[in-house]
């Protein structure tokens, strides 16, 4: 979802969104991590099945429709014109199923909609019938698309040259079929065992749809333990920015050049100790512009920015808050999972200030659909989902588990006046922890206000639940309670 973020921006915002989509797209193939998208995970991610509310005179009620259907109609029908215009970057089955799909819905689907639809679906048919006479009575209905989907060139000709069964995977037949097996273990799957018939050994391994960085573990040479220790004392005593800056250029090239395990170099310097103003310069000089947002940027942003707001107990100063808006301006991924992941699972849960600091970070630096996205993954059940980075020596003051404070629901109610539309299921997720919390939180304005804000402004998505919100929310006795209660009851 997060790749086609800027996307759906341009779908959303764009005097002629047709134009710059496909301008978009073509530059994002061209990009060196044109791999990371494809135009098929594109089509997977319109046509993925979810929940609607149907607003019905009589009661309303839930159907599953494709997540396409979901959006504003305009966005659909810029979304189907974009299709059209670009067909030949996807496979015209796909296509045509999603066409379909969307005038199943006869009139409830909007005319521009409608009208989108039909010109995409004319747009993939076949302009003949030639290919009829190649069918043999047994054929099935549907053609395949074969250009599309048959294997390329260049992957068969590696194929046929090696002799391993994938040539991405160094297995060989004959190891394939000497009983050697892999077997993953563990909830967070980052160890592998291989089982060899006389014993398992246990290695690690680098999962890729998590992209965890973490230590190497690996022994580092005296010559560069003894520049860590040296310039862990020069931190401590801030000079002047030019000398800090000057500072910031040696732990750049001892990470990256000399040292090579760049997170147990931090550990040694210890950055995040630094006063407020020597961390500031810091991190304004170790922004390099790297386009690795999981690697030194993150290390960046958790080595020194987000230790001192892990402990952060009054207001953050102004000169950090500043410094930490602009690299995350500069490095949005990295401050998703080296600085918000951990900090929103701070074990005892968030206060006031670093609410603070978090609802500035979002609303200055994160499109609201990626915020969306963020949030999704952040109420989410499976830990996995949760990933984040941070250093070893720092791993003790962050929990698994999110932790319900008055601030988080502070923080929430922020972000949906941020006019953030949350995903189903992140209401669905909300709607539980309320009727879980209530009682415990029965006298809180601020869980109160947040409950006002989400009836307020996820009414729609509010509806199968008004029974079961109505009840927790009479558990509750605050200023807010007989507006939450009224709002609910014209839903």
């Amino acid at each position: 979802m997060e790749a086609w973020v800027p996307l759906f921006d341009i779908f959303m915002n764009s005097p002629s969104p047709e134009f710059e989509a496909s301008l978009w797209l073509q530059q994002s193939f061209n990009a060196s991590s044109a791999t990371t998208i494809t135009t098929g995970s594109f089509l997977s991610l319109l046509t993925k099945p979810c929940d609607a509310v149907v607003s019905d005179s009589s009661s309303p009620s839930t159907k599953r429709v494709m997540w396409v259907q979901t959006l504003p109609n305009v966005v659909q029908s810029r979304i189907l014109s974009f299709l059209a215009l670009e067909k030949q970057r996807f496979c015209s089955r796909d296509l045509s199923r999603l066409a379909r799909n969307v005038l199943s819905g006869d009139g409830e689907v909007e005319f521009w909609v409608k009208r989108g639809a039909r010109n995409l679906l004319d747009q993939v048919s076949e302009s003949s019938y030639e290919w009829i006479s190649s069918l043999g009575l047994d054929s099935g209905g549907e053609r395949v698309n074969e250009e599309f989907e048959a294997m390329p060139d260049w992957l068969k000709d590696t194929v046929g040259d090696s002799d391993l069964l994938l040539p991405w995977l160094p297995i060989s037949p004959d190891e394939l079929n000497s009983g050697t097996h892999f077997v993953c273990c563990g909830d967070d799957l980052d160890e592998l065992v291989v089982d060899t018939g006389d014993g398992e050994e246990r290695v690690d391994v680098v999962i890729e749809e998590i992209e965890i960085v973490q230590s190497k573990n690996a022994p580092l040479d005296a010559e560069v333990q003894n520049t860590a220790a040296g310039l862990k004392a020069q931190i401590l005593t801030f000079e002047s920015s030019s000398k800090t800056g000057g500072l910031a250029v040696q732990i750049h090239e001892l990470c990256l050049q000399r040292g090579g395990d760049s997170f147990a170099i931090l550990g040694l310097i210890e950055p995040w100790k630094a006063d407020d103003e020597a961390a500031s310069v810091l991190i304004s000089h170790l922004s390099d512009g790297s386009e690795e947002e999981l690697g030194w940027p993150s290390q960046v942003v958790c080595s020194i920015i987000l230790p001192k707001l892990l402990v952060l107990e009054e207001p953050a100063s102004r000169v950090l808050v500043t410094a930490t808006i602009e690299y995350c301006k500069l490095h949005q991924r990295a401050a998703v999972y080296g600085l918000l992941f951990p900090l929103l699972l701070r074990r005892g849960g968030i206060n006031n200030p670093i609410c603070d600091v978090v609802v500035r970070i979002i609303k200055e630096c994160l499109h609201p659909a990626h915020v969306s996205a963020f949030f999704q993954k952040l109420l989410c059940e499976e830990e996995h989902v949760r990933s984040f980075i941070c250093l070893p020596c720092h791993q003790y003051l962050i929990s698994n588990e999110l932790v319900w404070t008055e601030s988080l629901f502070n923080l929430l109610q922020n972000i949906l006046n941020h006019n953030v539309h949350l995903t189903q299921d992140s209401i669905d997720h909300l709607v539980y922890r309320v009727q879980e919390l209530a009682e415990a939180f029965s006298k809180s304005l601020k869980f109160g206000n947040f409950l006002l804000c989400l009836v307020t402004k996820c009414s729609p998505f509010l509806k199968s639940y008004k029974i079961s919100l109505t009840e927790a929310v009479e558990h509750t006795n605050t200023l807010v309670t007989k507006s939450i209660l009224s709002k609910l009851s014209v839903l």
